[in-house]
């Protein structure tokens, strides 16, 4: 018999790709033959207290019997839920970094304390997420169970020769933790082509301006295009400050293009030995990650191998059935 789930997710502003969404669409394909799934998506935006008041209120009378899995974003609506049925996905704590005092006490329990406390079962996406959860709540009891997130499976292997005259240099992202600005100056003076996937701000771009470098932006670009930006390219950058994963390093990983990441925040343990890390806050030691990268064949074959055997942790059919042993869990309860 097939275990009866509900998927309870955020409802997404027009315009933005929010991977989260695809992360469960994926677990459910992978898991149609294990399990009855039910999508409940949120009738107002995560937009305010009166939204998240209304959400939860929602989720309170669309509660049932089955197991039901909170995707991301929106903890809070478990709060009037029956605890022994709930999973609750975490992908980040971004939100307690970006806010201050007061607002960042009633975030916290709003967003983790009471939720956790709520929760039967909480998944996070890295090790790093799962310490944040506990060092911002102080609740080192819960069940915090670590899932990583899966590959889609449209990235393949796409062997290039590399351009070390001229590489291209593929940076995803551009809000304020992907460290554009320290990115660009570093790459000051240094032969390459920067591909920038997201808006640029007025800043960046006067950044991009002032240290001459060869650029173009790209952004609302579908799956495809992005994988094609991946294939063009011969260098992945993702210089961090922060991240709750870092899909990027597992896709370019797949792509089998070189990776230079950040030493900090979960991406060293999502690369797994398949990047060369730099510190994020010395634009030297970024550029000295560069340099070395587009100077040193013998370095990157090894990155490139490295990726290759990297990117199995991130099977597509074992993060599924790692969700699944759960819900089985808690469907004997």
């Amino acid at each position: 018999m097939k275990i009866k789930v509900t998927y309870f997710q955020r409802k997404p502003h027009i315009g933005f790709n929010f991977s989260m969404e695809s992360i469960f669409i994926n677990v459910r394909e992978k898991l149609q033959t294990k399990i009855d799934a039910n999508v409940k998506i949120c009738s107002f935006y995560n937009d305010g207290f009166f939204s998240i008041i209304l959400n939860i209120i929602q989720a309170f009378f669309r509660q049932n019997s089955s197991i039901m899995h909170i995707t991301g974003e929106v903890h809070f609506l478990n709060l009037l839920m029956r605890r022994r049925k709930v999973v609750l996905t975490i992908l980040d704590c971004g939100m307690m970094y970006r806010k201050t005092g007061f607002k960042k006490k009633l975030v916290n329990y709003i967003y983790l304390k009471w939720p956790i406390k709520k929760a039967k079962v909480i998944t996070a996406i890295s090790e790093e997420t799962k310490n944040d959860i506990i060092s911002f709540t102080g609740n080192e009891f819960a069940d915090i169970r670590v899932i990583y997130v899966a590959i889609n499976s449209i990235f393949k292997p796409a062997p290039k020769i590399f351009n070390s005259e001229k590489p291209i240099i593929l940076q995803i992202g551009t809000g304020e933790n992907k460290n554009i600005n320290r990115l660009i100056e570093s790459l000051n003076g240094i032969n390459c082509r920067l591909h920038i996937v997201g808006r640029l701000s007025e800043n960046q771009l006067l950044t991009l301006e002032k240290n001459k470098i060869d650029y173009c932006n790209f952004y609302n670009l579908s799956n495809q295009e992005i994988l094609d930006q991946y294939i063009q390219s011969d260098i992945l950058s993702f210089v961090s400050t922060r991240e709750g994963f870092g899909m990027p390093i597992v896709e370019a990983n797949t792509v089998e293009r070189i990776v230079v990441t950040s030493n900090v925040s979960s991406m060293p343990e999502i690369a797994g030995g398949a990047a060369c890390l730099v510190d994020p806050f010395d634009i030297n030691s970024i550029r000295a990650g560069f340099l070395k990268v587009i100077q040193d064949e013998t370095f990157r074959d090894r990155l490139i191998k490295k990726g290759i055997e990297n990117k199995l942790r991130f099977n597509e059919d074992k993060i599924a059935m790692d969700y699944y042993e759960i819900y089985k869990e808690l469907s004997l309860n």
